[in-house]
């Protein structure tokens, strides 16, 4: 197997997804990436007062700042990409901003006429916390919260919504590093896209980012065979989780649960009521954003609910 080393750079950073996109790097299923990326705004140099502009690598960036894409070579429609990930460093600095834009959270919490309020943060990754400007600590637990996939469909497809058929922008703070995430292939090659690093994050990123920062992250790509689920999901340190993406919370709540069951009927060899009986006793239902035009919810199987 083959190491490869990916920075973020003019030629290999983009803010939309699209199978037109020529890859910024091919590998082969069971190689290692070393992948560099931005913060999501793509800022060149750190901010030295709370919400400073500074200077970005996309000048009118539509999205995500992301790192790719990285071809598969091999891969194709209808198989299933894993996504190990091996590591992850964030770098140095990061940011936080709540009430920049209207939105229902802004609107009902009577913020979506006043200015945004930004946060700056002094990140020590061999420490493993993050200390705020005015003195807040606040412990490291990084992320990436974009790892997802061309979708089929032509054209260029926004980074902020996350999509059932190709992951995206999950935001799932679940996802750190000893996670593997499942993501189904829909255009040759698969066309890995990574970036949004985010250096701690609550569940639903209530206030619409994290601590916003670069990211080296260090992941294996592979190809899964007899997968359970043909959907997106993840096993991670602590469970397996199944998502749901949908402008209908009862929507995006009934995917993910609907696809644990299904997981759990096939892991404990049960029917489909039972399964659920089951997964009400250990099964934890929660939002993983609220920020990203569609509600993304995720199921919890913990490691070693059940034995």
């Amino acid at each position: 197997m083959t190491s490869y080393v990916l920075d973020p750079t003019p030629q290999t950073t983009v803010d939309v997804f699209c199978v037109d996109h020529p890859p910024a790097l091919t590998v082969d299923p069971g190689d290692t990436v070393v992948v560099r990326s931005l913060d999501a705004s793509g800022y060149l140099e750190r901010q030295t007062t709370p919400g400073e502009e500074q200077p970005q690598m996309i000048a009118r960036r539509r999205g995500h700042c992301l790192t790719g894409p990285i071809a598969v070579r091999g891969a194709r429609p209808g198989d299933m990409l894993a996504v190990h990930v091996v590591a992850l460093r964030p770098g140095t600095w990061g940011w936080t901003v709540a009430g920049a834009a209207e939105s229902p959270v802004t609107e009902r919490l009577g913020l979506a006429a006043g200015s945004p309020s930004w946060l700056l943060w002094e990140l020590d990754a061999d420490a493993g916390k993050a200390t705020e400007s005015r003195g807040f600590v606040r412990g490291l637990a990084p992320f990436l919260g974009v790892m997802g996939v061309a979708p089929a469909e032509p054209g260029e497809h926004s980074t902020i919504p996350p999509r059932a058929g190709a992951g995206g922008n999950i935001d799932c703070r679940e996802l750190v590093a000893g996670s593997t995430l499942y993501l189904p292939v829909g255009v040759p090659d698969a066309l890995l896209y990574l970036g949004d690093g985010h250096a701690a994050q609550g569940d639903g990123e209530v206030g619409g980012t994290a601590i916003e920062c670069p990211m080296t992250t260090e992941v294996v790509i592979d190809m899964a065979t007899n997968r359970p689920l043909r959907s997106v999901h993840a096993e991670t340190p602590a469970g397996r989780v199944t998502f749901g993406f949908h402008a209908d919370l009862n929507d995006a709540t009934g995917d993910a649960l609907d696809d644990m069951v299904s997981w759990m009927q096939l892991l404990y060899d049960l029917d489909r009521a039972a399964a659920l009986a089951l997964a009400s006793t250990c099964v934890d239902m929660r939002v993983t954003q609220i920020a990203n035009q569609v509600w993304g919810v995720h199921a919890l199987l913990p490691t070693g609910a059940l034995s």
